[in-house]
């Protein structure tokens, strides 16, 4: 979700996390109960629609969604094989709907939004959970995954510019030196800041 959010005004992006992320839900199950090839195109225009709805730009869309293609290239033929057009239209429909309802909420809701409805969310299990500590655990895991792939970034940058390529091990050993060094800064940040108990 890292500097994915498409700022902007449309219904899609106003309307609260929480919501979208039950629609979300909702949506995902019910599309795994579509039967017919005319119940997944009613489905599939209404993604479009909401897409249209929400006037996100094509290329971030794109970027969202294309990964999911090498997975149909190798499922597709599998499915055809074993079960046939319909079998293998319907699984590669209902893949691409719910990657596509996931991109959507990606694409239009921050970081902040989603981090607010999960403590919301955890805010009645409040004896059992602490929900501003979890909101912070999402907050810190988030923040993590663009460093650790700085991290990656710099270690292949570096041996490339040694040109050395190496094997694996080259590759992770400064990868996880770095990022446990990274990770004790963090932990000695949130100590001074009273997160320590």
């Amino acid at each position: 979700m890292i500097g994915l959010y498409q700022p902007g005004s449309s219904v899609v992006h106003r309307a609260p996390a929480v919501v979208k992320l039950l629609l979300l839900s909702v949506a995902i199950g019910a599309a795994a109960l579509l039967q017919e090839p005319w119940q997944l195109a009613v489905a599939v225009a209404v993604v479009l629609g909401l897409f249209l709805v929400a006037r996100v730009p094509i290329g971030p869309v794109w970027r969202q969604i294309s990964p999911v293609l090498w997975v149909l290239l190798v499922a597709v033929p599998v499915q055809l094989l074993l079960g046939g057009w319909l079998v293998a239209t319907m699984m590669a429909g209902r893949l691409m709907m719910a990657v596509a309802l996931a991109a959507l909420f990606t694409l239009t809701t921050t970081v902040s939004a989603v981090l607010d409805t999960c403590q919301t969310l955890l805010r009645p299990f409040r004896r059992r959970v602490d929900a501003e500590r979890v909101g912070l655990l999402l907050a810190l895991t988030i923040r993590c995954i663009p460093l650790i792939a700085d991290i990656v970034a710099e270690v292949v940058e570096a041996r490339r510019a040694r040109g050395s390529h190496g094997s694996v091990m080259s590759l992770a050993v400064p990868v996880i030196v770095r990022s446990l060094q990274s990770a004790e800064s963090l932990g000695d940040a949130l100590i001074a800041r009273g997160f320590d108990d």
